[in-house]
C-alpha cells in the first residue's frame, strides 16, 4: 500500500501517521484513509478557484509571501509582525490588561445566552425562562457609582491626576510651600462645573427614562382590559395599542380593528424612514369573532431568538385546539417592534421580546464620555513636561551637592517648578469653551443651534470624517414627479397640462363607446384587443402609462374618521365618502406616493384599497374596480415589483411591472432609447422607474397560479423556486413609460458639501435606504461629482467573492464606493483592514442598507484605522448610536423627532447650518483654545525659568504666587516653549542688571515685568480686534494695580511708583518681546500661510 506523499498530507493528518507505527497498518489504514479523503476534500474545496481562504493582496508586493501566509486573516498577519518587545511595549500590555480584564468581568458576571422561545398567548406564567424586565435605562450611574464614577473619569488622565498629587502635598508641613486655597480652589472648581453638569444631565436622562417606562397600556386579561405599566409588561402578555401610541415591547401582531385586516405603523425611531409600513396580522386570529375568544383558544408563537437584524423574522403561530391544528409561518409583515408608532387603528398583540433583548434595544449603544483631542494632547504633553520637570529638579539637587536630605528638596524643587504644569490650566479651557459654546448658541446665521457638550468645541475643526445620514438630513424626503417619457415624447413640469387632456378624454371616448353601445364591457374589450394591431396613438399610450403607474405599487389611501363614528371601523366605511380632501396615501416607500399623487392630479385617482382589491375614479368621477390576483414586493436583489389584476368591468388579466433600469432592461421588448434616457435623467439626480405591462389570458394565469403556489407551499429551495415562477411571466413585456421623481434636497445642501469638500473633509454617506435610491441622492446632492466615476459593489455573501470584488475596486483610481450593509459585513468580517483602507482612499462612499449598529461599527472603524476625528450628524432615532459613537456628533431637528438632537452634542436646525458650525466656530474654538493654552504654558514658563534663575544666584527661593498655566497644541507650540524661557531669562538677567542695588524688591520687579509682558504679547498677537478685547486689557491692568494695596507685604507702593521704576521695567518688557515680534513679522512675509497666499 503506497502511504500519500508528505506534501499532500493534510496537516491533521500527520499525529495520526505518528501513532501508526505503534499499531498494525492493517487495523488503521480504513481509518486513516478516510481521515485523510474527508479533512483533503474540505481543504480542496476552501482552497478553491474563489481564493475562498486567500487574503486580499493589496499590493503585487503580496504575491510574494509564503504559501503559508494565505491561510491567515489580515488581522492575525498583522498581529505577528507586532510581535516581540515593541509590540508589548507599545500595545502589548494594554491588550494583555484589557484580556485579563474582560476575562475577569466575564467570569463574575456572565452574559445570558439568548435562546428561541415558546410564548403561549396571554399566559406569561407558562414561559420556561426568566425574561429581562420591559423597563428602558439610559442613565449612566446610580446613587452609589455615581461620585465614584465622575472622580473616576475625572482622575484617569495625567493631567488631573498631577494637580491631585500637587494639591495633596500642601498637607504635608515639610512640603508646603504656599497657601491651600491656591492649589485647591482650582481643582475644586473643576470638579464642581464637572459634577454638577453631569448631575443635570444623570437627572434628565432618569426622567426621560421615567416619562417611558410609566407609560399606560391596556393589558387583555381573562377578566377584560387592565392598565399596566410599560415596565411592568412580560412576555406573554396580550397588549393593545392605540393609534398615535408608542409601541413597548417586540410583539407578534395578532388582531386589529382596520377591517383589511392590516395597519399602518411609523418606524422612523427604528430605521430612519419617515414612511409608514403595512403590517398584517395573523389570520387565524384576526377572523375571531371577539377579543376574549384569544383566550378561548389553545395557541402559542414560536420565536426565534433574539437578534439586532430589524428587516428579518423567522417565527410560526400554532393553534392546538382545532383539529387538524393550524400551522401559520410568520415574517417581519406580522411583527410589531419597539419604539415604533402605531399610525392607524387600534392593535393587539402578544409580547415576544422585553426590554434589553428588543430590536431597538439591541440596536443601541451605550453612550461614551467624549473627550476632545486637544485634552488627549495636552495630556500628552503634561507627561512630558511633568519629565523635563522632574529632569530639572535632579539637575538642581546635583548643583545643591545632594546636602541634607535631598530626596525632601527634590520634591519641593518639584513644587517649586510646578507652575510649568499650572494648577488653574483647566479653569482656563473650560472657562473657554464655555464661551465657545455660548457664541455657537447665540449666533444669528445659525439660529436653534444648541450645545449640549461644552466640552468638545474645538473638535469641531479638527474633523477629517463627516458621516451623514440621508433621510431628514441631506433630503426633505419629499418626492415630486419630474417626467414622463414615453419613447418618442417627453413630459417635464411644464406640459403635465397635456398629460391631464389626454386622459379626459381618453376616458370620456371610452365611456362614450360604453355608453351607445349598452354593452359596458364588449366595445371596451374589442377596443383593446384591436390596439396592438395598429400604431398606437399617444392619447392611448399615455393612458395606458398612467393606468399602470396607479395600479402596480403597495400604495393604501387612508382616510381620517369623522367625528362621531364608532371606534370599530366597520361603520366607518359608511361615512367616509372617499372625498380628495379627506384622504392621504401612506406607503413603504415615498417614492411610490409620489408616483399615485402625481396620477390623481392629471385626473386617475386611487380611492381605496385592501389586500384583495382597489378602486380608481377617472375624471368623469366614475369608479373602477381592480381585483388583485397576486402582488409581488420589491427586494433589494430583484430590484422591482409587480402586480396581476383583473378588470372587474372587462375580466380582463394584465400583469404590471415597475423597476430599476438595470433589472427590467432585460424583460421588456427590444427598443432603442429606453438606456439613454435613463443615463440623461441620473444625470438630472432624478429617480428612474421603467413601467412595463403584459396581458394575460384566464388559462395563462390559472397555470401560472397552480405553480406559483406549489412553490410557495415547498420547504426546501422556496425563494428560488418563487422567483423561477415568476421569472417566467417576465418575458417580452411591452414597455410603457420611463418615470423620473426628484427627491427634495434640504435647502443648501450642495454647496455646504462642496464647502466641506474643499476643507478637506471626506464625507460617507450612511442609510437605510435602497442601494439606487442612495445612489440617485449621492449624484443629485453632488456629494459625488459629476466628473467622478461610482463603483457598485456588487452584493456578496462570502470570502471568495469579497476578495474578487475588492481587487476589481482596487484597481478604480479617484471613484465613489456604493456598498450595501449586507456586503460590508461580509468584507469587514474577512477584510477589515483592507477594506477600510480602500474605502478612505475614496473621495465619498455610501453605505445604504444600514443598520444602526452597523453606522456605529464604521464610525468605529474608522477612529481605529485612521486615528483621525470623525463627526456624525442625523436627524432619527436610528442615528442615535453613530452620534455616540463619533468624536463630535451632531443632531438635526426635524420630522422625525428630537431623539437625535438630544443625543448629539451640537444640535441644529438644518443642515446647511453645519457649514458656519465646523469652518468658522469650529475652526475659531480650535484656535481659540490652542492660543490660550499656549499663552498659559508660556506664562508657567516664565515664572519656572525666573525660580531656576533666582536659584542659580543663590537667591533664596521666592516663592510667586502667580496663575497656572498649561500648553495647547498648535504650530507654534515649539516656538512658544522656546519664548517662554527667553522671556523669563531676559526678565531676570534684566532686573539683575538695571536694579542690582534695588533687587531686594524682586518681587514687584518680576511681577510687574511679567503683567506687562503677558499684556504685550497678547496685544501683538491679536488678528483681529473687538471692543470687548480692549476692555479686558486695561481691566486685567487694573486689577494688578489695585492688588498693590492689598499685598504691601510683598510690594513696596513707594517705590513702585517712581520714575526710574517704571522705565527700567518697560525697558525690560520691549527687550523680551520686540526680537520675537521681529521675528514672528519676518517669518510671516517670508512664510506666510496658506490662507494669506489665498487672500492675496
Amino acid at each position: 500500500m503506497d502511504v500519500p506523499t508528505p506534501d499532500l498530507v493534510c496537516p491533521d493528518t500527520t499525529w495520526a501517521m505518528g501513532r501508526v507505527s505503534s499499531y498494525g497498518w492493517g487495523v488503521w489504514e480504513s481509518r486513516l484513509h478516510a481521515l485523510f479523503a474527508v479533512q483533503c476534500r474540505y481543504q480542496l474545496e476552501d482552497e478553491s478557484a474563489h481564493l475562498d481562504e486567500m487574503p486580499l493582496m493589496m499590493s503585487e508586493e503580496g504575491f510574494e509571501n509564503e504559501e503559508s501566509d494565505y491561510h491567515t486573516l489580515p488581522r492575525a498577519r498583522i498581529m505577528q509582525r507586532k510581535r516581540g518587545l515593541e509590540w508589548f511595549v507599545c500595545d502589548g500590555w494594554k491588550f494583555l490588561c484589557t484580556s485579563c480584564c474582560g476575562w475577569l468581568i466575564n467570569i463574575c458576571r456572565r452574559k445570558k445566552e439568548l435562546k428561541a422561545r415558546t410564548v403561549w398567548l396571554g399566559c406569561p406564567e407558562k414561559c420556561e425562562e426568566k425574561h429581562p424586565r420591559n423597563s428602558i435605562k439610559n442613565q449612566k450611574y446610580n446613587v452609589f457609582t455615581f461620585i465614584p464614577g465622575v472622580l473616576y473619569e475625572q482622575f484617569k488622565f495625567f493631567l488631573n491626576l498631577y494637580f491631585l498629587v500637587i494639591s495633596c502635598s500642601q498637607f504635608v508641613p515639610a512640603l508646603k510651600i504656599g497657601y491651600l486655597y491656591t492649589y485647591w480652589a482650582p481643582l475644586g472648581f473643576v470638579l464642581a462645573v464637572t459634577m454638577t453638569r453631569e448631575a443635570i444631565d444623570e437627572f434628565r436622562r432618569f426622567q426621560r427614562d421615567k416619562e417611558v417606562n410609566s407609560q399606560l397600556y391596556s393589558k387583555l386579561t381573562v377578566r377584560g382590559k387592565v392598565q399596566v405599566k410599560s415596565s411592568d409588561i412580560q412576555v406573554g402578555d396580550l397588549i393593545i395599542v392605540e393609534k398615535n401610541q408608542r409601541i413597548p415591547s417586540d410583539m407578534v401582531f395578532l388582531r386589529t380593528s382596520e377591517k383589511a385586516g392590516s395597519c399602518f405603523i411609523r418606524t422612523d425611531q427604528l430605521d430612519g424612514e419617515t414612511d409608514w409600513k403595512l403590517k398584517v396580522a395573523v389570520s387565524c386570529t384576526q377572523q375571531l369573532p371577539a377579543l376574549g375568544d384569544l383566550f378561548s383558544i389553545s395557541a402559542y408563537v414560536y420565536a426565534q431568538k433574539p437578534q439586532m437584524d430589524i428587516h428579518s423574522f423567522e417565527g410560526t403561530f400554532t393553534r392546538e385546539d382545532s383539529d387538524p391544528p393550524i400551522h401559520e409561518s410568520l415574517s417581519i409583515e406580522n411583527t410589531l417592534w419597539a419604539s415604533t408608532i402605531v399610525a392607524s387603528g387600534t392593535v393587539i398583540g402578544v409580547v415576544i421580546y422585553t426590554g434589553k433583548e428588543t430590536r431597538s434595544v439591541m440596536n443601541t449603544s451605550n453612550p461614551k464620555n467624549k473627550v476632545g483631542l486637544l485634552d488627549l494632547e495636552l495630556n500628552r504633553l503634561t507627561k512630558a513636561l511633568f519629565l523635563a520637570l522632574v529632569a530639572l529638579s535632579i539637575v538642581m539637587v546635583t548643583l545643591q551637592g545632594f546636602v541634607g536630605p535631598w530626596y525632601r528638596n527634590l520634591f519641593r524643587f518639584l513644587l517649586l517648578f510646578s507652575y510649568i504644569i499650572p494648577i488653574s490650566l483647566r479653569v482656563n479651557l473650560d472657562m473657554g469653551k464655555a464661551v465657545y459654546g455660548w457664541m455657537m448658541m447665540k449666533d444669528e446665521n445659525i439660529p436653534g443651534t444648541v450645545v449640549r457638550t461644552s466640552t468638545i468645541p474645538e473638535e469641531l475643526g479638527r474633523l477629517v470624517y463627516l458621516l451623514t445620514d440621508k433621510t431628514g438630513t441631506l433630503t426633505q424626503n419629499e418626492m415630486i414627479f419630474k417626467r414622463l417619457h414615453l419613447g418618442t415624447v417627453s413630459y417635464g413640469a411644464d406640459t403635465m397640462d397635456e398629460i391631464q387632456s389626454h386622459v379626459r378624454d381618453s376616458y370620456s371616448q371610452m365611456q362614450s363607446q360604453a355608453g351607445g353601445n349598452n354593452t359596458g364591457s364588449t366595445p371596451l374589450r374589442k377596443a383593446q384587443s384591436s390596439a396592438p394591431k395598429v400604431r398606437k396613438s399617444v392619447s392611448s399610450r399615455i393612458h395606458e402609462a398612467v393606468k399602470a403607474i396607479v395600479l402596480c405599487h403597495n400604495v393604501t389611501p387612508v382616510y381620517e374618521s369623522r367625528a362621531g363614528v364608532t371606534e370599530e371601523t366597520e361603520f366607518a366605511e359608511a361615512d367616509q365618502d372617499f372625498s380628495d380632501e379627506n384622504r392621504t396615501y401612506q406607503a413603504s416607500s415615498p417614492d411610490e406616493v409620489a408616483l399615485v399623487q402625481w396620477t390623481e392630479s392629471v385626473g386617475l385617482t386611487l380611492v381605496s384599497r385592501d389586500l384583495t382589491s382597489m378602486q380608481l375614479k377617472t375624471p368623469s368621477g366614475q369608479v373602477l374596480s381592480f381585483c388583485i390576483l397576486q402582488l409581488f414586493p420589491f427586494t433589494s436583489e430583484s430590484k422591482r415589483m409587480g402586480v396581476i389584476v383583473r378588470d372587474e368591468s372587462t375580466a380582463e388579466i394584465t400583469f404590471y411591472m415597475k423597476g430599476a433600469d438595470v433589472a427590467m432592461s432585460p424583460i421588456v421588448q427590444y427598443n432603442d432609447w429606453l438606456e439613454e434616457e435613463c443615463g440623461n435623467m441620473a444625470r438630472e439626480g432624478l429617480r428612474t422607474l421603467v413601467v412595463a405591462k403584459k396581458a394575460l389570458t384566464e388559462e395563462q394565469y390559472q397555470d401560472f397560479e397552480s405553480r406559483y403556489t406549489q412553490a410557495k407551499l415547498s420547504m426546501h429551495d422556496r425563494s428560488l423556486k418563487v422567483a423561477a415562477v415568476v421569472e417566467s411571466l417576465e418575458r417580452e413585456m411591452e414597455l410603457l413609460c420611463l418615470t423620473g421623481v426628484e427627491d427634495q434636497l434640504q435647502a443648501d445642501v450642495r454647496p455646504t458639501l462642496e464647502m466641506l469638500r474643499n476643507a478637506g473633509i471626506k464625507i460617507w454617506m450612511l442609510t437605510g435606504d435602497k442601494l439606487e435610491t442612495a445612489t440617485c441622492i449621492a449624484k443629485s446632492s453632488h456629494l459625488v461629482s459629476r466628473t467622478q466615476d461610482i463603483h457598485i459593489f456588487r452584493q456578496v455573501t462570502s470570502r471568495g467573492e469579497a476578495h474578487l470584488e475588492l481587487n476589481a475596486f482596487r484597481r478604480k483610481h479617484d471613484c465613489a464606493l456604493v456598498i450595501s450593509g449586507d456586503s460590508l459585513e461580509v468584507c469587514l468580517k474577512y477584510y477589515e483592514h483592507e477594506f477600510v483602507e480602500l474605502a478612505c482612499q475614496c473621495p465619498a462612499v455610501v453605505c445604504c442598507r444600514c443598520s444602526p449598529t452597523q453606522k456605529a461599527r464604521i464610525v468605529t472603524l474608522l477612529q481605529q484605522h485612521t486615528g483621525r476625528r470623525t463627526c456624525a450628524i442625523g436627524d432619527g432615532g436610528n442615528d442615535v448610536s453613530m452620534i455616540q459613537a463619533a468624536d463630535c456628533g451632531i443632531g438635526i431637528e426635524g420630522k422625525e423627532g428630537k431623539q437625535a438632537s438630544l443625543a448629539a452634542d451640537f444640535s441644529i436646525t438644518q443642515f446647511r447650518h453645519i457649514g458656519r458650525l465646523l469652518m468658522v466656530h469650529g475652526r475659531n474654538s480650535y484656535k481659540r483654545s490652542a492660543a490660550l493654552g499656549q499663552f498659559v504654558m508660556h506664562r508657567g514658563l516664565i515664572i519656572s525659568t525666573m525660580q531656576v534663575c533666582h536659584h542659580i544666584h543663590h537667591v533664596p527661593s521666592v516663592l510667586l504666587s502667580a496663575g497656572p498655566g498649561r500648553e495647547a497644541r498648535d504650530g507654534d507650540a515649539l516656538p512658544g516653549a522656546v519664548q517662554g524661557p527667553h522671556q523669563g531669562g531676559i526678565l531676570m538677567y534684566g532686573a539683575l542688571v538695571l536694579f542690582e542695588s534695588e533687587f531686594v524688591h524682586v518681587v514687584a520687579i518680576s511681577f510687574t515685568a511679567l503683567i506687562l509682558t503677558e499684556l504685550l504679547m497678547v496685544a501683538l498677537t491679536v488678528r483681529t480686534w473687538h471692543w470687548l478685547m480692549v476692555v479686558a486689557e486695561f481691566l486685567s491692568l487694573g486689577c494688578y494695580v489695585s492688588s498693590l494695596a492689598f499685598l504691601n507685604e510683598y510690594f513696596d507702593v513707594a517705590f513702585i511708583t517712581t520714575v526710574t521704576f517704571l522705565w527700567k521695567v518697560s525697558a525690560i518688557t520691549v527687550v523680551s518681546c520686540l526680537p520675537l515680534y521681529v521675528l514672528k513679522y519676518l517669518r510671516r512675509k517670508l512664510s506666510p500661510p496658506s490662507y494669506c497666499k489665498l487672500a492675496s
